[in-house]
């Protein structure tokens, strides 16, 4: 019997056996992420029910250095949930449900294998909103979630997953497990453990629980659309609207060649506006519809805002928004090498420029779309490869993009992660020192390294 046998036998003991899978059992959304990054049929499937058959789990692979990969939902956009054929992978999804939703602490108390969906619900229901908001909500599991520090369309107004985090439970590579369940802001306890966790992707532990922040509900909100001028006016009418009717609920930039793209695969391809103005912002707020009147009056005469629509209904909303959501069909409809990066905000202008020049440059007639966050320093870039010489040059864009992100002192990854995709990028935002104290805490907490090996670090 060889070693891996052996380790699934005990594993088999400790879980049961229709918690462990081989083979043709496990399904194929267990082989890769939404990348379709190097799908692979793990050498076994995992499914525990509870926190105690995780820490289980984890200590019988730790005891044979076993490789353990954690997964959620699969939705991730950098391969870190990807397993290799030699890896034994994790699922959270049967830890799964609401605890419970204390309001009075404002809390909601969840299984990591819980979907965003689900907490945005029952936040609902009980009168709150759980901000965290992404275009998978419906198959991302929270765990996933926080192990990726993921952002969204309303990180401007309430900050990162990060932000969002209370309090976790955590099993540790040799299956202790660490209690860091916590209800309260204020808790100054020595070192915060959990933010060690919050964005590590699953190789320093296995988030099994979290206690997380709950916010009151928003009033009416206002949608607009504004044809901007140029970036720096971007930049203006977000701090004019953040002065005069409190900070956006989501602040969206488009550029040019994104509104066109977005535009055009509308049901009804028709523009709200002219197309012809370099940059547009959707933005929507929850302040008073005469204040937002008043202060778009003020961009118009500033020169700040050349055009704007204001929604005067859900459904005129709702059309809005289709243009901005256009980057759901981008896998129907291209190609996409996707970009998530980080910069600052005075310098994302500067850095589309950057690279729209360096792409047309060394790939003439290459078809690229620029699109963002801005207002919490996030830019997504989008080349579409069906426009450039085959086979596309992947690694040399990557190169060129990264590189310009290390130039203006941005980062490879606004909220996305770092998994297996940008690993050979992060040095162009970390520098060696920090990189080597990263390996130090992961030597620390999965001193055998068997969680999510070649994850971030390599």
């Amino acid at each position: 019997m060889n070693d891996l046998q052996q380790t699934l036998d005990q594993l088999r003991t400790a879980l049961g056996a229709t918690a462990v899978l081989t083979g043709a059992a496990i399904s194929q959304r267990h082989y890769s992420d939404w990348t379709g990054h190097a799908p692979a049929c793990p050498a076994a499937l995992l499914l525990p029910s509870s926190t105690q058959q995780v820490a289980d789990a984890l200590r019988i692979c730790n005891a044979a250095g076993q490789s353990v990969v954690p997964q959620g939902g699969m939705t991730g956009l950098a391969g870190g949930a990807v397993p290799r054929e030699t890896d034994i992978a994790l699922s959270l999804e049967r830890l799964r449900g609401i605890e419970e939703i204390d309001s009075a602490a404002a809390t909601v108390s969840v299984w990591a294998g819980t979907t965003l969906q689900e907490i945005q619900q029952a936040a609902l229901d009980a009168g709150f909103l759980f901000p965290l908001d992404l275009g998978a909500r419906g198959s991302c599991q929270i765990g996933g979630n926080i192990a990726t520090n993921a952002g969204g369309n309303a990180v401007i107004r309430y900050g990162m997953t990060r932000d969002l985090v209370l309090g976790l439970e955590v099993v540790l590579a040799d299956g202790r497990v660490l209690n860091l369940l916590n209800k309260m802001i204020k808790n100054n306890c020595g070192y915060d453990l959990k933010q060690c966790f919050i964005g590590s992707e699953g190789t320093l532990g296995v988030i099994t629980r979290a206690i997380l922040k709950l916010a009151p509900l928003p009033g009416e909100t206002t949608t607009l659309l504004c044809a901007l001028p140029d970036y720096a006016s971007a930049v203006s009418l977000l701090r004019r609207l953040q002065r005069s009717a409190g900070t956006p609920q989501a602040y969206e930039l488009m550029w040019q060649d994104f509104f066109r793209l977005g535009v055009s695969w509308l049901e009804n391809p028709v523009p709200p506006m002219s197309d012809e103005h370099p940059l547009y912002v959707l933005f929507e707020s929850a302040g008073p519809r005469e204040v937002l009147e008043q202060t778009l009056e003020a961009a118009l005469e500033a020169g700040e805002v050349i055009d704007a629509v204001l929604a005067s209904s859900h459904t005129q909303a709702r059309a809005l928004w289709k243009i901005r959501e256009a980057t759901g069909e981008f896998p129907l409809r291209m190609t996409p090498l996707n970009f998530d990066v980080s910069l600052p905000i005075g310098q994302i202008g500067e850095f589309a420029e950057l690279c729209r020049q360096r792409l047309e440059l060394r790939w003439p007639g290459n078809h690229s779309v620029y699109f963002g966050h801005i207002g919490d320093s996030n830019l997504h870039l989008t080349v579409d490869c069906n426009s450039l010489p085959q086979p596309a040059p992947i690694l040399e864009i990557e190169e060129l993009v990264y590189t310009a992100v290390g130039e203006l002192g941005g980062s490879v990854s606004a909220e996305h992660g770092i998994g297996l995709l940008k690993r050979e990028f992060l040095h162009h935002s970390v520098d060696d020192q920090a990189r080597q104290a990263m390996q130090q805490l992961k030597d620390c907490y999965d001193p055998r390294g068997i969680l999510n090996p070649g994850k971030i670090l390599g």
